[in-house]
C-alpha cells in the first residue's frame, strides 16, 4: 500500500542524502557504517513542522492527527532523529510468504534499503524514483519488492506519515477500543498520489493519551488489482509502544479481518518490529541501485 506522500519541496530537491551501501549484516542486527553528521538542516525540519501543523490545525481531523503525533514524541524528532533502521518481520498466519528484511528508511525523502535476514548481500530498496534488487537467488524475496520497499513503514509510522500534502482527513464518529473511548480519522488520498492512490486508512487513537491504538485499512494497488477493486477491510492492532531516542514506535502488530462491527476478527499475520533505532550517518548514494543490481519496472 504505497502511499508517496509529498515530503520534499523545491528545496528538497536541491539536497543531496543518501550512501552508497556498505552495512554490514547479521542474523541479529544491521550495522551501518558512519559517516556524515545530519540528514537534514535543523531549518528544514523546523520549516516543515510549522506548515504541516497549520495544515493539520485547520480541521477537526487535523487537530487530532497532531495531538497525536505530539503524544508519539513529536513531528520534530520522528524527522531530525535521521533515518530509521528496523528488522521487520511479516509473519502470515496462513503459510503464505514471509516477508523478513533489516530496513533503513530515509523519513524525510521516502527511500529505503531493505536487506535479507539470511544473506547480507541480497537486497532490495526505493531511491525516491527508481525500484531496484540485487540477489543472486532469485527466491531471495519471493514478493513483489517494488510494493514492499515502502509498505512496513506505511504500516507502522502512523500518525508521523500524514504530514504531506495529498492527504485528506475526515473525522469519524468515535468508538470504544478495550473499554476506552477512541477517536477515529479516516484518511484518504487524492488522485495521483502515490502508487496506490485509492488506499485508506482509519486510524483510532485513545481519546486521553492521543497514541494510535488500531488501524482499518485496505491494499488497492493496481499491480494486485487490475480490474480496480481492494482486498476486504483489515483491522490492525497497535503492540507495545516503545521509546525510540524520544519516539513512540509500536513493536508489533496483530493484523485481523474486519468484523462488520469494525472490531477485530480472525488473527491472519503477526508482525514482529525488533532493533529500532536511528542512523543520522549513511554515505552519499545508499540508497541508490548499486552496481550489477535489477532495475524494476513498473
Amino acid at each position: 500500500m504505497k502511499i508517496i506522500i509529498k515530503a520534499v519541496s523545491l528545496i528538497a530537491l536541491l539536497f543531496i542524502v543518501g550512501c552508497k551501501n556498505e552495512s554490514k549484516t547479521t542474523e541479529k542486527k544491521t550495522e551501518i557504517t558512519l559517516e556524515t553528521k545530519e540528514i537534514v538542516p535543523d531549518s528544514w525540519v523546523a520549516n516543515r513542522v510549522a506548515k504541516a501543523k497549520e495544515r493539520l490545525a485547520g480541521s477537526e481531523a487535523g487537530k487530532i492527527v497532531w495531538q497525536a503525533m505530539e503524544a508519539h514524541g513529536g513531528l520534530y524528532k520522528w524527522y531530525s532523529n535521521g533515518a530509521l533502521s528496523f528488522r521487520f518481520n511479516y509473519q502470515p498466519l496462513d503459510g503464505s510468504t514471509v516477508r523478513d528484511s533489516y530496513q533503513v528508511v530515509d523519513v524525510w525523502n521516502n527511500r529505503a534499503l531493505h536487506t535479507s535476514t539470511t544473506d547480507k548481500d541480497a537486497k532490495f530498496g526505493w531511491d525516491g524514483s527508481t525500484a531496484w534488487v540485487q540477489a543472486k537467488d532469485s527466491t531471495a524475496f519471493a514478493y513483489d519488492t517494488k510494493f514492499w520497499a515502502l509498505t512496513p513503514l506505511y504500516l507502522f509510522g502512523h500518525p508521523f506519515i500524514l504530514d504531506g500534502e495529498g492527504v485528506n482527513l475526515e473525522l469519524l464518529p468515535e468508538t470504544s477500543y478495550k473499554g476506552k473511548v477512541n477517536d477515529v480519522v479516516k484518511v484518504t488520498f487524492e488522485a495521483g498520489t502515490g502508487d496506490a492512490p485509492d488506499d485508506y486508512y482509519i486510524l483510532q487513537f485513545d481519546k486521553e493519551s492521543h497514541l494510535l491504538t488500531a488501524t482499518r485499512y485496505i491494499v488497492s494497488y493496481p499491480k494486485y488489482f487490475k480490474d480496480g477493486g481492494h482486498n476486504p477491510e483489515k483491522f490492525m492492532e497497535v503492540g507495545e509502544l516503545v521509546n525510540v531516542s524520544g519516539v513512540l514506535l509500536p513493536n508489533g502488530l496483530k493484523t485481523h479481518w474486519t468484523l462488520e462491527n469494525q472490531q477485530q476478527g480472525e488473527y491472519i499475520t503477526k508482525i514482529e518490529i525488533t532493533d529500532i533505532k536511528y542512523v543520522q550517518n549513511l554515505k552519499d548514494g545508499y540508497f541508490e541501485a548499486p552496481e550489477g543490481a535489477k532495475i524494476i519496472s513498473k
